[in-house]
């Protein structure tokens, strides 16, 4: 699968910066795929699949539909959680329809836009509104940024305030995420710890305050806030503790691999399809399927089926930060943190969590370290050091905050440990040298990134010498 997701992954990459027209796509697919079967040629193979990524990538790109600059009537859909940003409260958007002055009729679309709303205008998820201004163009920011949101699908930005919405039509939280954040809103308290929860559980970072969200990233803990491959682990192994009683009936471990791996994927629609939690997901979902049918399960190889699917499916992952930095810190675990741990283990078990804990939170946060330094301008050096005491914490907040949708007395369980984590944030971030700013360019970024690889490929070359050890 690793074999088969570069080439993928290339043509991918040279449709974001290239267009072909449709029939030469046709006509080379068709012609490496005869070679590839005809002459079973390894560079045929590689042609096809580069040119069926450039051809998907094309394909699923986003087209504008609405006008930037133009003064025009808007119904506005109110997609997702507003958050505070402090000057202002942040919304994704759904363009459902828009007029012109002069004209009489409606124009129907389906474009994504960055709602900015003042203190005047009070904004839930699911709202409708009626408004008129002007979408510009993504601006400010660094240039990253704004790629990123337009990979997403998002070409525009609009201003809302009260003299610019016309009319608003309140709607009740429709979908599993929305539903699954409004209990758990009702249910948690409003201050730091239940909002930390909350974002935790179901990715709801309404509540994040700006200050909140600077102490966790300068200590290097920004991720737990993100529902991640961390948060969807957490809830695989609960799941198949909680199922382990099934394998004392009759075909009762099939019942409970089909059980475990769709909870995983109820968690995941609860947490609105983050793509991080989509990759482990799938991930987890193959692992389960592999202890069904009792065949082997290859992390690495499964990381790449998980990427293949997800970049056929939505090419323009490729791109996004949250995708980069999930696969990167999985690859960094399975090829640098596994065989590490299996160096340093010993005969004491909790001696042996102690070094996994650390060794896995050094190698993802090692590896993606010129990322976010590319992406965010700040390199954490405290967080290779908290893994130990972030990661059970993170276990005890995922936990309450599932448990806390169907029974409300585990909130505060929650809330408890995740004010322990927000305490821990701002006391490393006050620490001088937690963090340093500075940000390395793109070709830095790919430059470290080729130095891993053949460091990696050089290491593999040499494998471990087994021993055994025969008892007195």
């Amino acid at each position: 699968m690793v074999k088969l997701l570069v080439p993928f992954a290339v043509g991918i990459v040279l449709g974001e910066h290239f267009e072909l027209p449709w029939w030469f796509f046709a006509a080379a697919f068709s012609l490496c795929g005869v070679a590839a079967l005809l002459l079973r040629s390894g560079a045929a193979l590689v042609g096809m699949l580069a040119v069926t990524g450039w051809g998907v990538c094309q394909f699923r790109e986003p087209v504008r539909t609405v006008p930037w600059n133009t003064a025009c009537l808007w119904e506005v859909e109110v997609d997702g959680m507003p958050a505070d940003r402090g000057r202002y409260v942040a919304a994704d958007g759904m363009i459902r329809a828009w007029q012109l002055p002069e004209e009489a009729g409606w124009r129907p679309a389906a474009d994504r836009v960055l709602l900015r709303a003042d203190s005047t205008v009070t904004l839930s998820a699911g709202d409708r509104l009626l408004c008129w201004g002007r979408i510009r163009p993504l601006q400010g920011g660094p240039a990253s940024y704004r790629r990123l949101m337009a990979r997403r699908g998002f070409v525009g930005s609009l201003h809302l305030s009260s003299y610019r919405v016309l009319d608003m039509v309140r709607n009740p939280a429709s979908g599993l995420h929305l539903r699954a954040a409004a209990r758990l809103k009702h249910r948690c308290s409003p201050n730091d710890a239940g909002a930390v929860v909350r974002a935790m559980t179901v990715a709801d970072r309404s509540g994040l305050t700006p200050r909140l969200r600077a102490a966790w990233s300068r200590s290097g803990m920004s991720h737990l806030l993100a529902v991640s491959g961390l948060h969807t682990g957490i809830v695989f192994l609960l799941a198949n503790l909680a199922l382990r009683w099934l394998a004392l009936v009759r075909r009762g471990h099939l019942l409970r691999d089909a059980l475990a791996a769709g909870a995983v994927w109820c968690y995941v629609a609860m947490a609105g399809f983050p793509p991080s939690a989509v990759r482990a997901a799938v991930m987890c979902t193959l692992l389960q399927g592999a202890l069904a049918s009792g065949s082997e399960y290859v992390g690495l190889n499964a990381l790449a089926a998980a990427a293949f699917g997800m970049l056929l499916w939505n090419p323009a992952w490729i791109g996004d930060i949250s995708f980069q930095l999930s696969f990167v810190a999985v690859a960094a675990i399975l090829l640098w943190a596994v065989p590490l741990c299996r160096r340093l283990h010993g005969r004491y078990r909790v001696l042996n969590a102690l070094t996994d804990t650390v060794a896995v939170g050094a190698a993802a946060a090692l590896a993606t370290a010129p990322l976010v330094s590319h992406a965010f301008g700040v390199v954490p050096v405290a967080g290779l050091l908290l893994g130990p005491a972030v990661v059970p914490l993170a276990g005890v907040v995922v936990f309450c905050g599932v448990a806390g949708l169907v029974a409300p007395g585990f909130c505060m369980a929650g809330e408890g440990a995740a004010a322990m984590l927000d305490g821990l944030a701002h006391l490393t971030a006050s620490v001088p040298g937690a963090a340093f700013e500075y940000r390395i360019s793109a070709g830095a970024a790919v430059a470290c990134y080729l130095l891993f690889v053949a460091v990696t490929v050089f290491l593999q070359r040499f494998p471990a010498k087994k021993s055994v050890h025969l008892p007195l």
